[in-house]
């Protein structure tokens, strides 16, 4: 069951002008659930894309690479249950022509059309099942589909994960929507398994590709369910330039702080959601360093403590055997760490001070909190100014059922 997670209801999904999507069942790998999705996005949109650093990259993820740097993009196709992944140039045929399908009854070249899967890995794509798909997910395209989205690209998720926002700029009201999946396999590196956040807002085109970095950075590449990173990892924001306000050209005025507030606080909400919906999660854990003396030492640390089975299972457990988080705090890679200046909180629990146990720590204090479905991890470093922060979940007992019984 996720963790303080309800599933979102259509009421509260603004649709975006500019952006229709349908959703179908192909059978792409069951029968009788939603798998193949559309997003149709009219013309004078302005797209751009973040996606995985793992070298064995899906062929759609590639794919996509490809068809950003053309530009002109007006149409995405998305499929779960199968994931196009270690399928070679097979596979690459397969990912383009699901596009040439889909081009073709939109009247676009294939070029125009970003495909994305996600699914089992190593299996090849049905795509005679996506394309005798493809009609009635086109003729399914209305404004108002976010939440048929969200669920029809879900895969072990329990939830589908969708949040929509609002906000004024220069009087008139923009819209920000966005979806996501992902349960498992979740350490993203540049994006999360998948997801999508589309605004009306006017960007200027140069904008599009820093800010998808910038919305990556400060939400989906701060969440890790088990420390693997996805083959298919893909992020896309989407700006259809329809609201009626002056073209934001900087993020740095009113208008562009604004927006991009709100686009970050989608894109954090939904990466969030896929922790709190890990596989077989019980608690949310958001893990702080603090103290350190560059980000890349802050999330090492962060990371360090998020992946330990170990650290994972006590929590699970409730079991404050909280020199695992030590243990890990060391092995972070910092050469010339000083253990005499670290201190470690659960949070308002001061349990360590100067590399050792606080004289004035009481185990069953530390119980109690580790027995909240929510916890803050936060260490101090004593290196520097800097913090960061990761969140994660527990490892339970289901996460290795859910992913020992996979493919069945």
């Amino acid at each position: 069951m996720a963790v303080n997670l309800t599933a979102p209801t259509e009421a509260q999904l603004h649709p975006v002008p500019g952006v229709r999507i349908g959703v179908a069942e192909a059978g792409v790998r069951k029968a009788n659930r939603k798998d193949l999705t559309v997003v149709l996005l009219d013309a004078g949109t302005h797209v751009a894309g973040v996606f995985t650093q793992n070298r064995f990259c899906a062929a759609p993820v590639q794919v996509c690479r490809e068809h950003l740097l053309r530009g002109g993009i007006r149409a995405l196709v998305v499929n779960t249950g199968n994931a196009n992944a270690g399928t070679g140039e097979d596979g690459l045929a397969r990912a383009r022509s699901t596009c040439a399908a889909l081009a073709r009854q939109l009247d676009l070249a294939p070029e125009q059309v970003l495909p994305l899967s996600t699914g089992v890995i190593m299996e090849p794509l049905p795509v005679d099942r996506i394309v005798a798909g493809l009609p009635a997910a086109v003729a399914d395209a209305a404004p108002g589909h976010w939440l048929r989205a969200a669920e029809g690209i879900m895969t072990t998720d329990t939830l589908p994960k969708a949040v929509s926002r609002q906000v004024t700029i220069d009087g008139a009201t923009v819209t920000v929507t966005g979806i996501a999946k992902g349960a498992g396999m979740i350490r993203p590196n540049m994006a999360t398994m998948l997801g999508f956040v589309a605004t009306d807002a006017c960007i200027d085109a140069k904008l599009m590709q820093p800010l998808a970095f910038d919305l990556a950075e400060g939400s989906f590449n701060r969440a890790t369910v088990d420390g693997d990173t996805s083959t298919n990892d893909s992020f896309i924001v989407m700006a259809t330039n329809q609201a009626r306000h002056a073209p934001v050209t900087s993020f740095d005025g009113d208008a562009g702080r604004a927006l991009k507030a709100a686009m970050l606080e989608v894109a954090r909400l939904l990466a969030q959601a896929i922790v709190r919906d890990g596989e077989g999660a019980t608690k949310f854990i958001t893990v702080r360093v603090e103290g350190g003396a560059s980000k890349d030492e802050c999330l090492n640390v962060a990371y360090a403590i998020a992946h330990s089975p170990l650290v994972k299972t006590a929590f699970f457990a409730s079991d404050p055997n909280l020199g695992r988080i030590l243990a890990a705090v060391g092995y972070a890679g910092i050469a010339d760490l000083d253990q005499t200046k670290i201190d470690l909180y659960l949070d308002e629990v001061h349990v360590a001070v100067a590399g050792g146990r606080h004289p004035a720590y009481r185990e069953e204090d530390g119980q109690r909190v580790m027995k909240q479905s929510e916890i803050t991890v936060r260490v101090a470093l004593g290196r520097g100014a800097v913090a960061d922060q990761v969140w994660t979940c527990d490892l339970s007992h289901d996460y290795v059922s859910i992913n020992a019984d996979y493919r069945s």
